[in-house]
C-alpha cells in the first residue's frame, strides 16, 4: 500500500477502543523499513501526542486501521530514535527526490513510498516508490511504481536505483508485488 494511505488511520485496541491516529511513518536510517509511527491524537482539536507506536507493537494493518493490543503498545519515542539513527521527526523525508539509474538516468520524483507488510506480519519494508516520471520512461508526467532493491544508496535530494528497474516499472499496484519479487530475484541472480 501506499504510506500516504497510512496516514491518519486509527489506531484501535483489539478490544475497540480508539487511541490515537497515524501522524508520520518513522523510517530505519537505510530508508528500507518501518520502525514505527508518530501518533497525534483523535479529534478536532487534538495534537500530537508525544507518544510513538513501533511496528512491533502492531498487531494489525487493516485497510482502515493500525490495531494494537492495548494502550500500552505507545511508547516513549526512545524506542524509536536509538533505531532511527537520530530523532523521531527530524529528516529522512524522501518526498521530492530525485530517482537517479545508476547509469546517470533521470527517472522521476518521488511522491509516495510503497510499503508491504512482509513475514507473517514481523516487518514492514518500503518495496518501491511511486513516482511522477521523467521524459526517461513512457508516458513523461504521469504518476508509476519503481520497485526497490534490497538495499540503496540515498542522498538527501537523490535516490539510486540499478538501470534495471526500469524493466520493472508499473502503472498501478495489481501485479506489483511480483514486479518487486522478480527484480529482487533478477539483482541477486547478477550479484551470485
Amino acid at each position: 500500500m501506499r504510506s500516504s494511505e497510512v496516514s491518519q488511520r486509527p489506531v484501535v485496541t483489539i478490544a475497540g477502543d480508539d487511541v490515537a491516529q497515524v501522524k508520520d511513518i518513522v523510517y530505519a536510517a537505510d530508508g528500507g523499513s518501518v520502525l514505527g509511527f508518530t501518533l497525534a491524537g483523535r479529534g478536532l482539536f487534538s495534537g500530537p501526542l508525544r507518544e510513538v507506536l513501533p511496528w512491533s507493537n502492531v498487531a494489525a494493518l487493516g485497510s482502515d486501521a493500525l490495531i494494537v493490543k492495548d494502550e500500552d503498545a505507545l511508547t516513549d519515542p526512545a524506542a524509536l530514535e536509538s533505531d532511527s539513527g537520530g530523532s523521531v521527526g527530524k529528516g529522512g523525508n524522501i518526498l521530492g527526490s530525485r530517482v537517479l539509474t545508476d547509469t546517470g538516468t533521470d527517472l522521476g520524483v518521488v511522491v509516495d513510498a510503497i510499503v508491504e507488510v512482509a513475514g507473517g506480519h514481523e516487518q514492514c519494508d518500503v518495496v518501491g516508490y511511486e513516482i511522477e516520471s521523467s521524459e526517461a520512461l513512457e508516458n513523461a508526467g504521469t504518476k508509476v511504481l519503481i520497485p526497490l532493491p534490497d538495499t540503496m544508496a540515498a542522498s538527501g535530494e537523490h535516490l539510486i536505483v540499478p538501470a534495471s528497474a526500469r524493466n520493472f516499472v508499473r502503472k498501478d499496484l495489481a501485479g506489483f508485488g511480483a514486479a518487486v519479487d522478480e527484480f529482487r530475484e533478477q539483482l541477486q541472480g547478477r550479484s551470485n
